[in-house]
Formats: C-alpha cells, structure tokens, sequence
C-alpha cells in the first residue's frame, strides 16, 4: 500500500461503525483518515443493532430517571458522573443524527414513537426502521461521510500501534497491496466489541477483540474486561452469528416460556422485563438442565409481529419458524462487552495519543450490566467527546519513518472453544484456572492466535481476581456480591504476570507426573 504520505499527520480513526463514523463527521472539517475493514457501513456490529436509542425525550422522563434505570442496572459499578454526563445528552444526540439524515420512527401525531426495554422505568427507545435502527443509522451516518470531502476513506486492518518515546507515533495496517505505516500522533479506537470469541455470539466474526489488543500491546491501560453481557433471546439455530430477537419484543408482550407454555420467568421481580444478566441466566439454567426455551409472541403481536419487527421476523423465517404462529427457539449469546480501553471523559486513554469511543472503550457508563440500548447513545456521544478532545490537541511533527514488521493476520479460531467454554454465562475458579492455563502460550506465541488469545487472558484473568457475582459476572463458586464495588483494572503486561503465575502450579504437576 503506497501513497499514505499526503495522509501523514491527520487524526486517524479505526472502525466504521456508529462511534466512528460520529468521530469522523464531529471531526469535520478538519482531515481525518478513517480505517474500515471492509467498504464502509458493511461490516461491524452497529448494522445489526435492533432495539434503537435510548434518549429522555418522552414527556414523562427526564435524565435523572434515565440515570437511576442506568446505575441499577450497571449494579454498583457505573460511574455517576460519567453516566449522568452521557445521559443528559440523549435528547441533544437524537437531534444530531437527525441533522444528519436519521429518520427516526415518529407517531400519528408526528412526536417520536418510543419503545420500551427491560430495566427501563420509562418508554424511551428511539428506533428507525422498526427493528433496524443500527442499519439506518449507519446507513445515514456513512451516506454523510462519503460526502464529507474531509474524511478520507482507506480499507484496511489494523495491526499495530506505533509508538515513539511512550506516546502514538502511527499505525501498521494491511490492506489488498501488502502492509503501509499511517504516521499519526493522534488515534481513535472505535472497533467494538468481543463477540466472536464466543462460539454463540450475535456478533460478527471481526468482533474479537482487535482493538483492545492494540491497545494492550502500546501499553494501554484495561478496564473491566470480566464482563462480558450475553443477550438472553438470540434465536437459536446453527447460524453464525447467530441472528438477534430484541428485547423490545418483551416489551410489547412476548413472555419466555418452556415447551409446555410454563413462564421461566413467572417469579423473577420484572419478570420478561428484567435486567439482561437476570434473564440470561434463568435462560441459561433451563438449558443447562436438559429443556427447551422459547420466545411466546403469539397472543401479545400475532399477526402484527412481521410490522412491528420486521428484522426479527424475516430471520425467524429464514429458520423456518413463523413468530405469529409458532414458539421461537433462544438461547443466551454473547453481545457486548462492558469492559473495554479506560478512558476519562473525553474519551483519552492512559497512552498519550491514544483515543476510544463506543463497545472498545470503558467509559463507567454500563457498569457490571449495560441498561439495554444505551450503547447507540454511549457511541454517538462519546464518538463526538473523544473528536473534540482530538481536534483541540496540537498536532505535533510526524513521528519518524520505521521499518515494521507485519504480524500475522489474527484468527480467534482456536481460542472460541476456550473462552466459549470457560467463560460464558457462568463462570468458576476450576475453569478459568484452565482457560489461562489454555490461553497463556498462545497469547505468549507469534501467531494469527496471538491477538485473540491476549483478549480472552486478559478476561479470564480478571474473571478470576473478581470473587463475587456482581452483573454480567456470575461465579457459581462466589454467588454473592462483594461488600464493596470495585471496577477492575489491568495492562498486558499485569495480566501476563499474573496468569504465568496462576499456571506455574499446572505446569509443575504436569512435569512431575
């Protein structure tokens, strides 16, 4: 790949989907180089976000209500003050996008139409589309950075942050032509999640972790990476990834029951309505127990199911199921990560020149449990935070030229069945001990599994320093919450030091016998 000098000394942005694409178009008019995988607005997890948005633009809500829904779903872990910063900027949010082409879902009486979602006090999902509110807003969102004449696109794979005395000094990606060096000393990560590390996932297969491992590689410092939410009603087939039923579908009526119509979740306070990692894992105890779980949308939409979701509907019927008429199989699957990059408030990490907004970054928004929808929020907002801190830092001289070597292209393939197995919706000491034990030559190796391999350490690691269920993490051996709340928080380096410490025992029982 030639011909990147023209390019040196701009802000560079890795990721296309929502939190990039704010970062790029905030970032107008100043030059901004924004790297995408794949042709913009066709790869990623945004596209395949359903719910929609949640803002407080209802009559009856207010931030302060959507704030108290946040921290108790987030379970003693969101940072007030970042949260309530996040959230005050809902109705501003939902302003922008529409500036920015959203045609957001309205009513008869032309107000917004509003959804509702488990652990929400109030209707205050802003949706597009139906059930396909990611897919319009990037779809709008890359409409408009293709006619930003300041953002230059160029499809690529991230490989390497560069650094020079400490700070970014460029970025290594891969791309049709072979290898090329982005000389920059100001970088955005906006690379979502690690979905794909799990064998059952609704992310897509880029999804593994790509951006908390170059970050983790400059040194970056991590942030509660044990807690991973598993969606409790991704439709189950042997499909990959495996297609979404949003929970708004629970919100218009649809109950989760057993093959002989008894309610899972009768006597669990909110029942279909509560907190994700409650309703994941009573999901997750029936199939555990040898029976079958489903989605009961018959009585509540009927025939009104294929209107009001139509997403939803067309992969029902694409597995053969009709959701007016029949049972549809779920089960939990991995959907978003909490845990990410630490970064203050406008979006910096702890490596000088380092920037991330949306899933790769920890912001202390979701907390142990992200409150469903805020994510779409947290990426536009923080997208925009973390392009005006980059746009008021100086630009300083490009770093020198370097001779790099280009990693392998990474491949999560022989770490799923670990993470899948070790560290899913339940998790205990004996398994994560042999998910570091699994993982640690692999991420202390040189190979495609490298990358990957570090992520998933890096989580168990911080799985098994956590004894206690708080959230998203759930320990069968430590069933009961901490006294105390506490947000965890690691290098590569910690984490590489602690699991050699964790699988010294192994490795010596395994050499005496």
């Amino acid at each position: 790949m030639t011909g990147f000098e023209r390019l040196e000394g701009r802000p560079v942005i890795v990721g296309g989907g929502i939190a990039g694409l704010a970062a790029a178009l905030f970032l107008s008019p100043e030059p901004v180089v924004l790297v995408t995988r794949a042709p913009l607005g066709a790869d990623g997890s945004s596209p395949l976000a359903q719910g929609g948005m949640a803002a407080s633009v209802g009559t009856d809500d207010d931030a302060d209500l959507h704030l108290a829904d946040t921290l108790m779903a987030g379970d003693g872990l969101c940072d007030p003050e970042v949260a309530r910063r996040i959230l005050a900027d809902g109705p501003a949010a939902v302003a922008e996008l529409e500036r920015l082409g959203v045609a957001f879902d309205r009513a008869a009486d032309g107000s917004l139409a509003l959804g509702l979602e488990a652990a929400h006090s109030r209707r205050r999902i802003v949706h597009a589309d139906g059930d396909a509110t990611g897919r319009a807003l990037v779809q709008a969102l890359t409409i408009a950075a293709r006619a930003c004449p300041s953002i230059t696109v160029v499809e690529a794979e991230a490989r390497r942050i560069l650094m020079e005395d400490g700070a970014v000094a460029g970025l290594l990606v891969s791309g049709r032509d072979g290898g090329a060096v982005l000389r920059t000393r100001r970088l955005i990560l906006a690379t979502g999640g690690v979905g794909a590390l799990f064998e059952h996932t609704t992310n897509p297969a880029s999804s593994f972790g790509m951006g908390l491992a170059l970050a983790a590689e400059a040194g970056a410092e991590l942030a509660d990476l044990e807690f991973v939410q598993f969606h409790p009603t991704a439709l189950a087939t042997s499909a990959r990834p495996l297609s979404l039923i949003s929970e708004a579908v629970r919100g218009e009526g649809a109950l989760i029951v057993d093959r002989a119509g008894r309610r899972v979740l009768e006597a669990v306070p909110g029942a279909e309505l509560a907190p994700r990692d409650v309703v994941a894992r009573a999901v997750w105890q029936e199939l555990v127990a040898g029976r079958e779980v489903f989605l009961d949308a018959r009585a509540s939409l009927g025939a009104r199911f294929a209107t009001r979701f139509p997403s939803v509907a067309a992969g029902c019927r694409a597995a053969g199921i009709d959701p007016a008429t029949d049972l549809v199989p779920i089960r939990p699957a991995a959907h978003y990560h909490m845990g990410g990059i630490g970064v203050d408030a406008d979006g910096r990490s702890s490596v000088p020149g380092l920037w991330a907004a949306g899933e790769v970054a920890a912001t202390g928004l979701h907390g142990a449990n992200r409150l469903a929808s805020n994510s779409l929020l947290e990426a536009v907002v923080c997208g925009r935070a973390a392009a005006l801190s980059v746009a008021g830092t100086p630009a300083r001289a490009p770093a020198r030229r370097m001779a790099v070597h280009l990693p392998a292209a990474p491949d999560a393939t022989s770490v799923r069945p670990i993470v899948s197995r070790h560290l899913g919706v339940t998790r205990d000491a004996a398994g994560l001990a042999t998910a570091i034990a699994r993982l640690l030559p692999l991420a202390e190796g040189a190979g495609p599994a490298c990358a990957p391999a570090r992520v998933g350490l890096m989580m168990a690691v911080s799985a098994l320093a956590r004894e206690e269920s708080r959230g998203a993490h759930a320990r069968t051996d430590f069933p009961a919450p901490a006294a105390v709340a506490r947000r965890s928080r690691t290098t590569l380096e910690r984490t590489l030091a602690e699991a050699r410490r964790h699988a010294a025992p192994a490795f010596a029982l395994a050499s005496s016998s």
